[in-house]
Order: structure tokens, then C-alpha cells, then sequence
């Protein structure tokens, strides 16, 4: 009689954790992401966070780059400050994620951020997301090249801003009792995102 009363209390707390876990994924679904803002931006090693800021982006300039192009490899880093809104009546609670970045359809950077969040109802939280590529890829095609030049240089002044489309995907792993439980897939969202978020 007592193993089966602890069989049926351990069958109520993990349906509890299943309701909890499912929650908190439809949460997650209906949560608003949005990159709000970036900088730290380094393109082979040098730090163009000021030449984005003064529009004097040169390529010329940029002995590095040159360097880099002969080996294939561009290294890009950037620290992107992604804003997640919770509109929800539930709780929206993130322990890690795994996220890619693609503009035209083409990944740009992927990751891991293993940081804890915890989003109320109705509440917005800002994650810091630290990430690393290598954009020889896109920097190889002298069209997109072109592009991504004028994007940077859009922002300071409000005629000249650029916009582009940036699909940022996240799989996110939550918490079910003591074990971490993968999201069936990837929330795929697709911004405009401004120039001015380098400003």
C-alpha cells in the first residue's frame, strides 16, 4: 500500500513538472525578442567599434583584414545585447540556449550562452550574448561585402540609416526538476534591425 501511494504521489509532482515545463515553453514561444543594441565589434583581431562610431570605415586601412582574407579566416566578434519581453500570465525561465544568427538566410554566427534567466509575467529582460564567427564567407562575396560596409557606416545620421533583416533562432534548455530538458527545436525570429544599434 505505501509503494503504491509514493507511486502515485512521484506520478502527481513529475505530471506537475510537465505542466510547469510546458508552460514555461508556450511562454517561451510568446516571449518578444528584439537586439536592442551592440558593441565590442572586432573584425580580425582589430576593434572597428570607433571606426563604425566616427563612419570611417576604410578596408584600406585594415592591414588584417588583408592578412585574413589570404587564410580564409575572418574572425568576428561582438557583444549583441538581445532584449526578451514576456508578455505571458506565466513565468518564462531559461537556463541556457544555443542560438544562430542568419541575415539572407545565410548563418552568420552560432553559440551557447550558459546564463540563467528568469522572465516574470509581463516583465523584459536584457541578455548579454557574446558572439564569435568567421565571416570570410560573406565578406568574400564583394556584393554583401558592399552591403555590410554601407550598414555600418548607416547609422549616424538619421537620413542616411540602413535596415536589413536578421533571423536570430534560439533553442533554449529548461529546468525539470533536477534534470535540463532541450527545446524540441529552434524559436525562429525575424527582426528589421537598424544601423543604430551599433550608436
Amino acid at each position: 500500500m505505501k509503494f503504491i501511494l509514493t507511486f502515485y504521489i512521484s506520478i502527481m509532482l513529475f505530471g506537475c513538472g510537465l505542466s510547469n515545463q510546458a508552460n514555461q515553453i508556450e511562454a517561451l514561444e510568446k516571449c518578444n525578442y528584439e537586439i536592442i543594441s551592440a558593441d565590442s565589434v572586432y573584425v580580425a583581431g582589430k576593434d572597428i567599434t570607433n571606426m563604425i562610431k566616427s563612419k570611417s570605415i576604410d578596408i584600406n586601412n585594415m592591414p588584417e583584414l588583408a592578412m585574413a582574407f589570404l587564410t580564409q579566416n575572418i574572425p568576428f566578434k561582438a557583444r549583441v545585447f538581445l532584449q526578451v519581453n514576456n508578455p505571458t500570465k506565466n513565468l518564462a525561465g531559461i537556463n541556457q540556449f544555443e542560438y544562430k544568427i542568419l541575415v539572407k538566410g545565410q548563418e552568420l554566427a552560432n553559440g551557447f550562452v550558459n546564463q540563467k534567466v528568469s522572465i516574470e509575467p509581463g516583465a523584459t529582460s536584457v541578455i548579454p550574448v557574446n558572439v564569435k564567427s568567421n565571416i570570410y564567407p560573406f565578406l568574400s562575396n564583394g556584393k554583401t561585402m558592399k552591403e555590410i560596409v554601407d550598414f555600418l557606416q548607416g547609422g549616424k545620421e538619421p537620413g542616411n540609416e540602413k535596415k536589413g533583416i536578421v533571423t536570430l533562432q534560439i533553442k533554449p534548455t529548461i529546468a525539470l526538476g533536477n534534470k535540463l530538458v532541450n527545446y524540441p527545436g529552434y524559436i525562429s525570429v525575424e527582426k528589421e534591425v537598424s544601423s543604430k544599434i551599433l550608436f
